[in-house]
């Protein structure tokens, strides 16, 4: 097992990655000032983005739920990886050679889940490579006969699994696999006598990949009559793949949907591959689950799904599906969990009963296109399916399809929505807008009231065996008096942009007296790491200096934007640093004068003499400060 990774290493390759660019692969990130991005938080859900990141200063940090920390604090929390294992990931994407405390290389196994996904990567070469061989052609049949070529193939890196229970382990096992991490892959199966064999078999393969493009687990479809398993048969749960979090797809689709605000949510690996390749390039697709929690919370992420204050949705998601009983309950569990978007929700049915993918084969490109340009509002969708299941010819058809519609109608949270939409309804069912509106307000109240009450009652003083956490210093709980205000901004300055002040002035501003106590914690931690002020690690450092409660304070310091243009940062940095200096120099010059007064009363010449000296010492430093 490897020694510790020597801190200079780590230093290394933390100043040489760009925080931005992986938490990009994760989280949609846009502008939020100068030198600061932000996004919808990864770590809890939210309508508003607080998750900030500052690349500067290689940390991010979210002021709701606090979570903050540096680009391998965010693998560890994002992939659930070791801190020496994201070390190692980084590095070897910055081409940064790292060595270890004992003088040791990495060990060959930087952990199981690095095992995994490089099993992975190699059966998807693997399942690549054979489809190409004499024994694929029932596969590239499948292929041709849903419109995919093998230049699509390609572009999806969709493969096939040989007719054989052995071929994959056996190739694998020459590569260095052993057949446990084969298993803990999902790639093999065990049999009741303990023997493992190849769990995809004579099947079409599509390599399911995570955000980042990393290839997590396999979704097959059978080819053969014998074949006794599912139509389709998915990688199981494994420590990195979770299929109610991972979307087929989206590797491709993530960049598109961010910059288009629109994702299209399909039923299929080949109803994403027709959408593709007939230019719908925000199509994505569950992988043998429905569309559930887990998954809304990846694509708001992607997507930027942030609600306005004027309440207006910022994006779209389009969901597809089939015109058949299992569709329609599909379409009834994506509507329930409608409310968690902001972004405006609809429903594309192609015509005839067609997924993407026969529409693409019937009526060509086009015809996707125009299925998802002639998507429906999800309400308006759902409450059309209320009424069809009545009959709206008699009066006792019509009150029960209105009794049906009127919750739909009562759970849209946009008021202006909702009006219209009790307009639209009493002009379907022929009725009085009136009488609608009153039936929507009763099933809106009925709602309120069967809402479950919280049980939860906080503890008295003393019960339970739990002690009190002590409260984390924040940035929003700081005074807002103008000199608390301004050495907070100072710190800010120091801690983002320290080499824009530079190390005489930080070395300066560590040494003023600070009025408020929380934020003289955070200038004793500079002052004990002036030395490290140019290295990558600054702010990881000062934070690793402050005693517990304070460390989310440095965070918040060193992510929250400061409060001028891009060019002018450098220029406002040592403005601000400078009055904190110079204010700090008038007080001691104040206290001199004071004790100037003194020695004089008391007759003490020769200490008035050495006073004024100081005095005047004090007011030259000034001026040069203030460049005069």
């Amino acid at each position: 097992m490897p020694g510790l990774i020597r801190r200079s290493d780590i230093d290394e390759v933390r100043s040489r990655i760009n925080i931005a660019d992986i938490v990009g692969d994760y989280v949609t990130l846009k502008s939020a000032g100068v030198g600061s991005l932000k996004g919808l938080c990864p770590f809890h859900e939210e309508r508003s983005p607080s998750f900030h990141v500052r690349p500067g200063v290689g940390r991010y940090h979210c002021f709701g739920c606090g979570e903050d920390g540096d680009v391998f604090t965010f693998l560890q929390r994002m992939d659930h990886v070791s801190f020496q294992e994201a070390v190692e990931r980084m590095a070897g994407r910055a081409g940064v050679e790292l060595h270890y405390e004992d003088g040791s290389g990495p060990a060959a196994d930087h952990g199981q889940r690095a095992r995994l996904l490089a099993a992975n990567a190699a059966a998807e070469q693997f399942f690549r490579t054979r489809l190409g061989e004499p024994d694929a052609q029932p596969a590239r049949d499948f292929l041709g006969g849903r419109g995919f070529d093998q230049a699509a193939a390609e572009r999806f890196g969709v493969g096939y699994a040989p007719k054989s229970f052995d071929a994959l382990k056996n190739a694998l096992s020459r590569q260095g696999f052993t057949e446990q991490e084969l298993v803990a892959a999902g790639l093999l199966s065990t049999g009741e006598r303990g023997n493992s064999y190849d769990r995809f078999r004579g099947r079409v393969i599509w390599p399911i990949r995570d955000v980042t493009g990393q290839t997590v687990g396999f979704g097959a479809r059978k080819l053969f009559d014998d074949d006794q398993g599912p139509k389709y048969l998915n990688t199981p749960e494994t420590l990195v793949f979770h299929k109610s979090q991972v979307l087929y797809g989206l590797d491709l689709a993530r960049r598109d949907v961010a910059k288009g605000k629109q994702v299209v949510i399909v039923e299929g690996y080949t109803d994403v591959m027709a959408c593709h390749l007939a230019g719908v390039t925000t199509a994505v697709a569950t992988c043998g689950t429905a569309f559930g929690v887990d998954h809304i919370k990846v694509v708001r992420r992607v997507l930027g799904d942030v609600q306005n204050s004027d309440a207006s949705s910022t994006g779209e998601v389009i969901f597809t599906f089939d015109p058949d009983d299992a569709g329609q309950r599909a379409a009834s569990r994506a509507f329930a969990e409608e409310q968690r978007f902001a972004a405006q929700t609809f429903v594309a049915v192609a015509p005839d009963g067609l997924d993407p993918c026969d529409l693409r084969i019937h009526r060509g490109d086009d015809a996707v296109r125009q299925l998802v340009a002639s998507r429906k509002p999800m309400f308006e969708f759902m409450i059309r399916r209320r009424l069809a299941e009545h009959d709206l010819e008699t009066v006792e058809g019509r009150v029960a399809a209105l009794r049906a519609a009127a919750p739909v109608v009562a759970g849209i949270r946009d008021r202006s929505l909702s009006v219209g939409y009790v307009r639209s309804l009493a002009g379907w069912l022929g009725m009085d807008p009136a009488e609608v509106g009153r039936a929507v307000t009763s099933a809106a109240n009925v709602a309120r009231r069967s809402e479950p009450r919280s049980e939860h009652r906080e503890a008295p003083a003393g019960e339970g065996d739990a002690q009190p956490t002590p409260r984390e210093a924040r940035l929003v709980d700081l005074p807002t008096d103008p000199v608390t205000r301004m050495e907070r901004d100072a710190l800010m300055a120091i801690l983002q942009y320290p080499n824009e002040v530079g190390p005489a002035l930080v070395a300066k501003a560590a040494e003023t007296r600070f009025a408020n106590s929380t934020l003289a914690v955070v200038k004793d931690a500079v002052r004990a790491n002036l030395d490290h002020l140019a290295d990558g690690s600054w702010l990881q450092r000062v934070a690793d200096e402050v005693p517990p409660g304070f460390s989310t304070l440095v965070s918040q310091l060193g992510i929250a934007p400061i409060p001028e243009r891009r060019e002018q940062v450098a220029i406002y940095c040592v403005g601000v640093v400078t009055s904190l200096v110079d204010r700090d120099l008038l007080r001691r010059k104040g206290e001199i004068l004071g004790a100037m007064q003194r020695a004089r009363a008391d007759g003490d010449r020769e200490r008035e003499a050495a006073l004024s000296r100081e005095s005047a010492a004090l007011e030259s430093e000034r001026r040069e400060l203030r460049g005069e």
